[in-house]
Order: C-alpha cells, then sequence, then structure tokens
C-alpha cells in the first residue's frame, strides 16, 4: 500500500534537509502556474517514458505530487511497481500546501 504525506510532515521534512525527492505529475501549464520548490515536472502521461529521470540518493523518499492527490497516488503507485523505493504521495497535493503550508503558492 502506498503511504502519504501530508503538506505539514513534507514541509518539516524539507526544512530538516531530510533527502526527498519532488516529483510533480502535473501538466506543464499547472506547474507554470505554481509548483512546490523543487519539484521536477513529469507529467503523469510521461511518467512510464520517463521514470528513468527519476534519481534518488540512498534513503531518499520520493514523492509524487499533483493537485489534489489522485493523479500523485497513480504516479507513486506506478513508481513503487517499478521498482523504486520509498515512495509516497502527498495527501491533498498542491492545493493542500497551498492551504497549510505556503499562501503564496495559487490556488486554482
Amino acid at each position: 500500500m502506498i503511504q502519504e504525506i501530508t503538506a505539514k510532515e513534507l514541509s518539516l521534512r524539507l526544512e530538516r534537509g531530510e533527502p526527498t525527492v519532488l516529483v510533480d505529475v502535473r501538466q506543464p501549464w499547472e506547474f507554470e502556474f505554481g509548483a512546490i520548490a523543487g519539484s521536477k515536472l513529469i507529467p503523469l502521461n510521461e511518467l512510464a517514458q520517463r521514470v528513468g529521470e527519476i534519481e534518488a540518493p540512498s534513503g531518499a523518499m520520493i514523492v509524487t505530487v499533483c493537485h489534489h492527490g489522485v493523479r500523485s497516488m497513480h504516479a507513486a503507485i506506478f513508481l513503487a511497481r517499478s521498482g523504486l523505493e520509498n515512495v509516497c504521495s502527498l495527501a491533498g497535493g498542491t492545493d493542500a500546501w497551498s492551504v497549510d503550508v505556503d499562501p503564496a503558492l495559487p490556488r486554482y
């Protein structure tokens, strides 16, 4: 079962400098509208072809991100089935990040 991480938990993890790879699976226009700093854009429809671009140091958590958490859960399941470890999905997506962590990130 794929785990979820809340926006607040992710924020604390990033503040502590824990190794974390953010994979944003939204569309380019959504990413341009606003993204969590440090995220790598790989749209969900391109993930199967671009999975090799995800480089995670040993022990790093891979966190998939989308708008509300649905696409990111699908992405996390795919990545785990592809052999990547320590994968989770951002619960509530960028919308939750905007509400709970960074109100400067635009909501849509």
